[in-house]
Order: structure tokens, then C-alpha cells, then sequence
């Protein structure tokens, strides 16, 4: 792909991340994408074939930036909750896109490439904190991320942004604190 292409999908995925978070799949539209990007309807058309493949892209594309810059680390889900925060506060239209997906799509991106191997990272890395007892056992790998991910998607009510972090990282510090206890345990998957 030459260097000018290359800037046109860029400016063409970016535009497609504030047109799909702004109004969903169903109210985006191409015409405002090609605008906004500075392109043309059938190019947008030869690059990605549809209007939900391009979503698809933009899907997959926030989960590669949000695995690069937001690594997984189980020794640390507390401090990986945390930062996951900090990210999504950073970029409220990741949240924005997921939930569209979820409402219009009934999660298809998350059944995408990108995402499914996202999520097999994750859920080996805490497989691997449970195996080294650095990660409570109780519950399944696969459960505990995705009460992990819920809490990280929360919002402030009516404290500060900060004590909300605040309130994130000690919430997930509960659920993954190793316990002298492990009649309970359920073997991580």
C-alpha cells in the first residue's frame, strides 16, 4: 500500500470512529465519513466493501490500540484496571463503539479476530496469575476478566473522577486478592 493510501485509510478509520461512536451503525453515514476524511464514498466502498466492514476495522483496530497501550499484566490486575480506566476516560468513544456493537450487533465485533485473540490473550494471562497463586482461583479465568472489564467501563456518579479510579483499582484488588482459604476454589480455565 503506498504512503497515500495508507493516510487515507487512517483518515478514513479515524473519521469512522467519531461518525460510528457519534450515531451508531445504523445512523452513520458514509457520506459524513467520506467528508470528514476527505475522501470519496466509493473509495471508503473499495477499501472495506460495506459499512459494517468498516465498523468491523474501526472495532478492530481500538482493541489492537487498547491491548498495545493498555497491556494486561495478572501479577497487577489492580493497577491494569486502573489504567484501562484511564484509557477509556481518555477515549469515550471506545466505550461508545462497544456499546453500539452490543445494541446493534449483539457483540458481532467481539466475535471478530482481533478481539477474540484479545480476549484469549487476557484470559490466559490470568489463567497463568491463578497457576502461580498471584491471582485468587475461585473463579473462572474468562469470569473474572469480564467482571474486571465491566468494572473498568463504570463511570463517576457523583464522586470525583478520581476517587472513582480509586474506587475501580480497590474493587478489583477484592476480587483478585489470594485468600487463605481455597475450599472454594474453581479450576481457572
Amino acid at each position: 500500500m503506498s504512503r497515500d493510501a495508507a493516510a487515507t485509510r487512517r483518515r478514513i478509520l479515524d473519521a469512522a470512529v467519531e461518525e460510528f461512536s457519534e450515531h451508531g451503525i445504523a445512523g452513520a453515514r458514509v457520506d459524513r465519513i467520506a467528508a470528514a476524511s476527505d475522501s470519496n464514498k466509493a473509495l471508503i466502498y473499495k477499501y472495506y466493501g460495506s459499512k459494517d466492514r468498516l465498523f468491523d476495522a474501526v472495532f478492530d483496530t481500538i482493541v489492537v490500540q487498547t491491548m498495545n497501550n493498555v497491556p494486561i499484566d495478572a501479577d497487577d490486575l489492580p493497577g491494569y484496571a486502573g489504567r484501562l480506566w484511564d484509557w477509556y476516560r481518555e477515549r469515550p468513544e471506545l466505550l461508545r463503539l462497544g456499546d453500539w456493537d452490543a445494541l446493534e450487533r449483539g457483540g458481532a465485533g467481539m466475535a471478530a479476530q482481533a478481539p477474540r485473540a484479545a480476549t484469549a490473550e487476557k484470559i490466559q494471562a490470568i489463567a497463568e496469575g491463578q497457576r502461580r497463586g498471584s491471582v485468587n482461583p475461585m473463579l473462572p479465568a474468562e469470569t473474572l476478566l469480564r467482571l474486571v472489564l465491566a468494572i473498568c467501563r463504570t463511570s463517576p456518579a457523583a464522586e470525583s473522577a478520581q476517587s472513582h479510579r480509586e474506587a475501580v483499582v480497590a474493587a478489583v484488588r477484592q476480587i483478585v486478592a489470594v485468600s487463605d482459604n481455597t475450599d472454594t476454589q474453581v479450576s481457572p480455565r
